[in-house]
């Protein structure tokens, strides 16, 4: 009888070690994507098979807009997402505690082009004959705090900027381009199509020193606390990626047009991006946003860079 009891106690042990290692294994990483170009090195990724080689296994999830992505998060339908940084500090507010792991466009200011555009027979071709605007944009959205930094920096009365709402991009570039809206905050590649068909760049946030439209990618907590491996594997994945599309971003020229939705018009003309390794924000890059929608009310105030950075998966 008691070499029963001590084989059942010695099978019991063996089959919760096995349960608690299979707690432990990596789970396949669900991320959200827009179909624009901040995204590309992980659609490159998936092209080559290079998460399949660091042997983790990504889906990479398709949304229309950030509203449906940002929904989708909430719901626990995806694991991360690539937003920007407001996104993230929004997320942090309706209570999904989210964790930035690195940039994929904004290292530095070159990267990614946000411009403040004119319309094509408005008269105002240069920041010197801007006296006020009416400047279309997205109320509370990365849009309206480019368009706030662009004022500051091009020395511009805000005062005299109107500030009009249209949250949709395309009825955006159409008002513009009839030269029913005196301008608008349009980015890449819309801005580079509005550009092409007559508009006029006063401004953009490649010719400026502050980063102020960068673009991330980030988790859930709970998927960076039990999932870690996964996501460092993606990391590493994402690198590779990044590295070899710089080295020969034509190869991928066919992939970049169709998952930026590079409009057909300036397709022959249009340059992607270089991208930087992975990294994180700086932290005056974070704070000055946060501070930023902070003072518009849209987060509360103790939303800081430590409660949304996560620099334990990049590289030094």
């Amino acid at each position: 009888m008691k070499k029963f009891f001590l084989l059942l106690i010695v099978s019991l042990i063996l089959t919760t070690g096995c349960g608690s290692g299979g707690a432990n294994e990596e789970q396949p990483l669900r991320i959200g994507v827009l179909p624009i170009e901040d995204s590309l090195p992980l659609f490159v990724a998936e092209a080559e098979n290079i998460f399949v080689e660091n042997g983790v296994d990504v889906e990479l999830v398709s949304f229309n807009s950030a509203r449906d992505r940002d929904m989708a998060l909430q719901a626990g339908e995806i694991d991360g997402e690539v937003a920007d940084i407001l996104a993230a500090a929004l997320l942090e507010k309706s209570e999904v505690d989210v964790s930035i792991i690195s940039l994929t466009l904004g290292t530095i200011p070159q990267e990614g082009r946000f411009a403040l555009l004119t319309s094509p027979n408005s008269g105002l071709d240069s920041l010197a004959k801007v006296d006020s605007l009416s400047v279309a944009i997205s109320e509370n959205t990365i849009i309206e705090y480019v368009l706030d930094q662009l004022i500051e920096v091009g020395s511009i009365n805000k005062e005299k900027v109107d500030k009009v709402s249209i949250p949709r991009i395309p009825e955006r570039l159409q008002l513009l381009l009839a030269d029913k809206i005196d301008a608008a905050v349009l980015p890449d590649p819309l801005a580079s199509l509005a550009e092409a068909k007559g508009a006029h760049v006063i401004l953009d946030d490649t010719k400026i020193n502050d980063n102020i439209s960068q673009v991330v990618v980030l988790f859930t907590k709970d998927t960076v606390q039990e999932n870690a491996g996964a996501v460092t594997k993606m990391i590493d994945a994402y690198d590779q990626a990044v590295e070899i599309f710089n080295a020969n971003p034509d190869s991928y020229r066919q992939l970049f047009i169709e998952k930026a939705r590079v409009p057909q018009d300036i397709q022959n003309s249009y340059q992607a991006p270089k991208f930087s390794p992975a990294q994180v924000p700086a932290q005056a890059d974070v704070d000055r946003l946060l501070n930023w929608a902070k003072a518009k009310n849209l987060i509360p105030g103790g939303i800081s860079y430590e409660q949304l950075i996560d620099n334990s998966f990049v590289k030094e």
